[in-house]
């Protein structure tokens, strides 16, 4: 049935066509062409990028003052930088009382999300709102904030988004973008629990303008 057939013709012709199947489909994976792999996008790792209104900033981790000493922040409320060696409790609290500046950066170290509003410019109400996000909740805080630009600013290490409205949906997308976030803070693993840090009685926030003898905050 099959004798006088081309065979070596047909072998040949097959092959042929294998390998334009094969390069068609795998070609480009392996060679980059136009269906190549994307490279990783950056908002994968660090999806505030597709919040609008998030400012970013890069600091060094690791910059530590003295309780008595004051640190220059480039930001308010700010959010990196040099900051006191005992972190501010970030398990959840809600802070009736503005706190100092250097322990709260410290909690941003550690990958917690830390809430500021001025007291000034929200109702009782919204800031009862608020602090039902917070209570209870890891690697976050909350705490007033006197003189603030705008009635509510939020922060993590390197990140912040100022807010107009409480509701704003923008809050909750940067807390699920960012707290403990392990690409977007220095040190993943560390704690918020901060046994050397009083809660009742947490150092106070200090609005006067830091002194000449102030650390800077690198960049």
């Amino acid at each position: 049935m099959f004798a006088g057939m081309p065979w070596g013709t047909i072998i040949a012709t097959v092959a042929v066509i294998a390998v334009v199947v094969i390069g068609a489909v795998f070609g480009p994976r392996l060679f980059g062409g136009d269906d190549a792999a994307a490279p990783p996008d950056a908002s994968s790792s660090d999806p505030s990028l597709k919040i609008p209104g998030v400012v970013r900033a890069e600091y060094p981790a690791g910059d530590h003052v003295t309780g008595d000493q004051r640190v220059a922040y480039d930001q308010s409320p700010p959010f990196g930088g040099a900051h006191d060696a005992v972190w501010a409790v970030c398990t959840g609290v809600v802070y009736p009382t503005a706190i100092r500046n250097e322990n709260a950066v410290h909690s941003l170290e550690h990958g917690a999300v830390w809430i500021t509003y001025d007291p000034e410019r929200l109702t009782a109400d919204q800031i009862d709102g608020l602090a039902m996000i917070v209570e209870g909740q890891p690697y976050t805080m909350m705490s007033p904030y006197p003189g603030l630009d705008t009635p509510l600013s939020v922060q993590s290490w390197g990140h912040q988004l100022k807010l107009e409205d409480p509701q704003d949906p923008r809050l909750v997308e940067f807390i699920e973008a960012l707290r403990l976030n392990e690409s977007a803070y220095p040190e993943p693993g560390a704690s918020c629990a901060s046994p050397y840090f009083d809660v009742d009685n947490p150092p106070a926030f200090d609005p006067t303008p830091p002194g000449p003898d102030a650390v800077p905050v690198r960049k």
